[in-house]
C-alpha cells in the first residue's frame, strides 16, 4: 500500500496566521514555521501577542470562515486521493481547520488543539504528540505503507526525511538552501509528477492512475518483458 502525507498550510490552504495578521494589522503575527523552526517559541509568542491585543479564538475563526483553499488545491487533492491514500499532517489546530477541511472534501487530518478560557481567549495549545508529523510517518512505515511526504516549511523537514521520499512545495529560499536533498515543486502539476516519480523510485512502488510517471512505467515494463536471446 502507498500513502501520501501532505502539510496543510502553504500547500493546500493559505497560511492562516499571515491572513489573520494582515486583517488585524499585527505584523508580528506574520511569522510562521517558514521563518521560525522552533514551534514552541513560535506558538508561545503568538499567544502572548493575541493577549496583548485582546484577540481571542472567535476573532481568528471569523477570518478563517472567509478563507478558502489555494487555487487548484481541491482539484489536485481530489485527483491525488483517486490515486493514493492521503493523510494531511499539519501543525495547525482543529479549531482552525474544520471549515477549510469542508472545502477540501474532508480529507483525513492529524493536527493539534487549542485551549481557550471562558472569555474565548487562547491560553494554551496542546500538541497531539511531540514531533507528530515524523512520528505519524514512522508508524505508517511500520504498518508496511510506502510513504511519500510533501511540505513547505522547517516543521515539515523531519516528516520528509522520515518518509521513503520527500518533496518540498514552494518552500522559502532558506529552506531550499538548507535542505538541498529534497526536490522542489513550484506548481500542483510539478508536485503530482514528483510524487508519482518518488513512488516509482521506491522498491516495489508504483505510480497511481492518471500520472505521466505511470505511462513511463508501462513503457519500461513492456521493454523489460521482451524475451532475451540465449546464446547458442
Amino acid at each position: 500500500m502507498q500513502i501520501v502525507c501532505l502539510d496543510l498550510e502553504g500547500v493546500l490552504v493559505p497560511e492562516i496566521w499571515i491572513e489573520f495578521a494582515g486583517r488585524a494589522g499585527i505584523p508580528e503575527l506574520m511569522r510562521t514555521t517558514r521563518d521560525e523552526p522552533d514551534y514552541d517559541k513560535l506558538m508561545t509568542g503568538r499567544l502572548r501577542i493575541l493577549r496583548q491585543h485582546g484577540l481571542g479564538l472567535a476573532d481568528i475563526q471569523k477570518v478563517i470562515a472567509e478563507m478558502g483553499p489555494m487555487a487548484g488545491a481541491r482539484d489536485f487533492l481530489d485527483a491525488l486521493r483517486g490515486a493514493y491514500q492521503v493523510i494531511i499532517l499539519s501543525d495547525t489546530f482543529y479549531e482552525f481547520a474544520r471549515p477549510l477541511m469542508q472545502q477540501l472534501g474532508l480529507p483525513t487530518l492529524f493536527c493539534h488543539s487549542l485551549e481557550a478560557d471562558a472569555r474565548g481567549m487562547l491560553v494554551n495549545y496542546r500538541l497531539r504528540m511531540p514531533d507528530q508529523k515524523r512520528e505519524a510517518v514512522k508508524r505508517l512505515k511500520e504498518l508496511n505503507f510506502k510513504v511519500v511526504a510533501a511540505g513547505d516549511s522547517y516543521n515539515d523537514v523531519a516528516m520528509l526525511a522520515e518518509a521513503h521520499r520527500g518533496v518540498l512545495f514552494h518552500p522559502p529560499d532558506a529552506v531550499t538552501r538548507e535542505f538541498p536533498q529534497f526536490p522542489v515543486a513550484l506548481s500542483y502539476g510539478d508536485l503530482r509528477r514528483e510524487i508519482d516519480t518518488a513512488f516509482l523510485a521506491i522498491p516495489g512502488g508504483w505510480a497511481g492512475p492518471g500520472s505521466t510517471a505511470a505511462g513511463r512505467c508501462v513503457v519500461v515494463e513492456v521493454a523489460c518483458a521482451q524475451p532475451v536471446p540465449t546464446a547458442r
